[in-house]
C-alpha cells in the first residue's frame, strides 16, 4: 500500500543557518538512500516556503487566487515522501526516521487506490507505479 508522508516543521531550510541546513540535507540524503535500499521509496521532494505558494479557488466558474496559504500555525508543509509499506504500522516505522520529524511532525496518510478512484484518474491497477 502507498502512503504519503507530509513533513511539517516550524523552521524551513531557508530559515536555517548554513551549517544547520547542510547537516539537515545530509540527514535527508542518508534517509532517502536507506529507504531506496529497503524498497520503501516511491518519490519525494522538498517544497519551497508558503510565501512562494498560491492558493486558488474556483467558484461559479471564476478562478480566484491568493498568496499563501498563511494558516494560523507555526508549522508549514515543507516536503513529502511517497512510500510503499505493507500496512500503516510499517509506514509509521519508516516515517519515524524522516529527519523533519525531529523538528516538527510527519502526517502519514494512505493513498486511495480503490477502483472508483483509479477510474476517475484514468488509471488502471496495472498503470500504478510501484
Amino acid at each position: 500500500m502507498k502512503y504519503l508522508c507530509l513533513i511539517c516543521a516550524e523552521t524551513v531550510m531557508e530559515h536555517m543557518t548554513e551549517s544547520d541546513a547542510s547537516k539537515h540535507f545530509d540527514e535527508y540524503m542518508a534517509f532517502t538512500q536507506a529507504i531506496k535500499d529497503s524498497g520503501h521509496y516511491l518519490g519525494c521532494n522538498r517544497l519551497l516556503p508558503a510565501n512562494e505558494a498560491i492558493t486558488l479557488r474556483v467558484r461559479n466558474g471564476k478562478t480566484t487566487t491568493t498568496d499563501g496559504p498563511f494558516a494560523e500555525t507555526k508549522e508549514q508543509l515543507g516536503g513529502y515522501y511517497l512510500i510503499e509499506a505493507m500496512d500503516l504500522n510499517e509506514a509509521i516505522q519508516v516515517a519515524s526516521r524522516i529527519p523533519g520529524a525531529k523538528l516538527g511532525c510527519v502526517e502519514v496518510r494512505p493513498v486511495a487506490e480503490d477502483a472508483q478512484t483509479l477510474q476517475a484518474l484514468g488509471l488502471a491497477v496495472a498503470d500504478m507505479v510501484c
